[in-house]
């Protein structure tokens, strides 16, 4: 079984709508009116993601995600935790890019190290 399989077969054992996956993505975040900073994206499914960031989000709070070979996509903070929050597309991912994306990040580490 593939480790895209695997992991779907985990989401779906644990109740989850979307397949999700581990992932360690640097990207590029920006809050309206503000400039792009660098975080990181730990959990990805075509619906959203977990992000590690510095910077204070809350819930509610539009945010825009430039993933790595990709334009800025809207999103939403659903939930914030210390220094992570929980944002869902403004629309999904389509599958083919969603798989393109997890399948890069097995290939090469995140650009830029560290946050």
């Amino acid at each position: 079984m593939s480790m895209v399989a695997q992991q779907q077969t985990d989401n779906r054992l644990a109740g989850r709508l979307n397949d999700r996956q581990n992932v360690l993505i640097g990207v590029k975040l920006r809050r309206p009116g503000e400039t792009w900073f660098t975080s990181r994206i730990t959990d990805l499914s075509v619906t959203g993601f977990r992000l590690q960031s510095f910077v204070k989000l809350s819930p509610g709070m539009e945010l825009w995600v430039m993933l790595p070979g990709f334009e800025g996509r809207k999103s939403r903070v659903l939930w914030s935790r210390g220094h992570e929050a929980g944002c869902a597309f403004e629309r999904p991912l389509h599958e083919a890019i969603f798989e393109h994306i997890v399948r890069m990040t097995k290939l090469r580490p995140i650009e830029g190290g560290r946050l």
